[in-house]
């Protein structure tokens, strides 16, 4: 019986070629999901457009760059014209433009919420308040220049920045300096022609705000022109305060010897004096591009 038994089931434990149906069949490729498991085809467009290192990605960049720079004009000129339709027209097509910019950068956010621990963040908010509503005007549209000085400090910008032009390699520190400063003189300029102007008959224009806020912050005070109230002695406070820090901080940086970014291949250390021929921190043999000025 054993042996019918195993002539019996022999073939099958010798094993048979498995049936067509049974073998394994290639794994098809699956697609990532557009939902809440993957990107969506526009939400992975802006953020190649945002934090891409393209081209394209490089050019809309600095096209944000040039809007900023225009809305800061924009807000200086319209201060010395009366308000008309045009301008009201104009408040409403800068406000939109911002509101699309900041809605992209939320929506590609990898942590939303965080943003709005952001002071550049509410500085948008304010300035996107400011340009729709008709009553309020595009006044406090100056805080967008925070939004610059972010932008500024992007990491993809600074290295483009840094590829494109010749002059910025050789000038970062001064530039980066002197950026800070000017932030800071509109900002605050902003803020005392905003809080000044409509009752203070010595502060008309944003002219008038900068020249006392300059006086101010090199601590001058020709005394022709003061801030009424105690908000205004506040913020004449803080403008000399800070305002004389940054100064320092740009003569500091324009009267020290000028140093050149190149990372040392042995300890890292990243800014070196211009003709250096060795690491000062380890000694190790350095080969700094000189683009022919030596």
């Amino acid at each position: 019986m054993s042996e019918k038994h195993a002539a019996a089931t022999g073939g099958k434990k010798q094993g048979k070629p498995a049936p067509e149906k049974d073998k394994a069949r290639p794994a098809e490729p699956t697609r990532a999901p557009s939902g809440a498991g993957g990107e969506s085809g526009l939400h992975r467009q802006l953020r190649l457009l945002y934090e891409g290192h393209s081209q394209r990605a490089h050019r809309f960049r600095y096209a944000l760059l040039a809007f900023d720079i225009v809305t800061v004009l924009f807000i200086v000129g319209t201060s010395f014209v009366p308000r008309t339709q045009v301008v009201e027209s104009l408040d409403v097509l800068f406000g939109i433009v911002i509101l699309v910019d900041f809605s992209a950068r939320l929506y590609i956010s990898r942590r939303p919420v965080a943003e709005f621990m952001r002071l550049s963040t509410w500085a948008d908010i304010i300035a996107i308040v400011s340009f729709l509503v008709p009553i309020v005007g595009e006044g406090a549209g100056f805080l967008r220049i925070l939004r610059t000085l972010r932008l500024l400090r992007t990491y993809q910008l600074m290295e483009r920045l840094r590829a494109d032009s010749r002059f910025f390699r050789r000038n970062e520190e001064p530039i980066i300096a002197i950026v800070n400063l000017g932030v800071f003189l509109f900002i605050m300029t902003g803020l005392v022609y905003e809080t000044q102007h409509w009752r203070n008959p010595a502060i008309g224009n944003y002219v008038d705000a900068l020249y006392f806020t300059v006086t101010a912050l090199t601590t001058t005070g020709f005394g022709d022109i003061t801030l009424a109230g105690t908000g205004g002695r506040l913020i004449a406070v803080i403008i000399m305060i800070f305002g004389v820090t940054l100064f320092l901080r740009l003569v500091q940086v324009l009267l020290r010897p000028r140093k050149v970014r190149f990372t040392c291949p042995n300890c890292g250390l990243q800014r070196h004096e211009i003709d250096a021929v060795h690491c000062k921190a380890c000694g190790t043999q350095l080969a700094i591009p000189d683009e022919g000025r030596f």
